[in-house]
């Protein structure tokens, strides 16, 4: 089973797609989309095109666990890839992802300009093998 990992953002979206058995993470990129309609359409696409059969859905809690205004912009964006998709979304804690998805791409030699443009991938990436590793 095709999963694909999503760390919604405001204006960078990254996604992270499984292994069509759904057992290691595989191809990631960033999706430059500041409207959540284009945007969920544009997943949508990508979902028939791979043949995901699940969503699995960045859920930004705040560090006590309390849900915050991100996290309800996650469960309204949760709603529309849900109609857009047909496909239920797991929403996942991705605290702390973006923090180590940067420390990460840091560790290898990445800054500035290329450090933005694949955090987002990599974030994505971290919640896919975070949710893997549940299952």
């Amino acid at each position: 089973m095709r999963i694909l990992a999503v760390d919604y953002g405001d204006q960078h979206t990254g996604l992270a797609f499984s292994d069509p058995m759904g057992i290691i993470a595989g191809e990631a990129f960033t999706v430059d989309e500041w409207n959540p309609e284009r945007l969920a359409d544009r997943i949508a696409e990508e979902v028939r095109a791979r043949k995901v059969e699940r969503i699995v859905l960045g859920y930004p809690l705040n560090m006590d666990g309390s849900a915050g205004p991100r996290a309800e912009k996650s469960l309204e964006f949760k709603a529309l890839l849900s109609e857009k998709t047909g496909i239920e979304p797991v929403m996942w804690d991705e605290r702390r992802t973006t923090v180590d998805a940067h420390r990460i791409i840091s560790d290898n030699g990445r800054h500035g300009k290329k450090r933005k443009q694949i955090v987002d991938a990599v974030a994505a990436t971290l919640i896919l093998e975070g949710y893997l590793g549940s299952i």
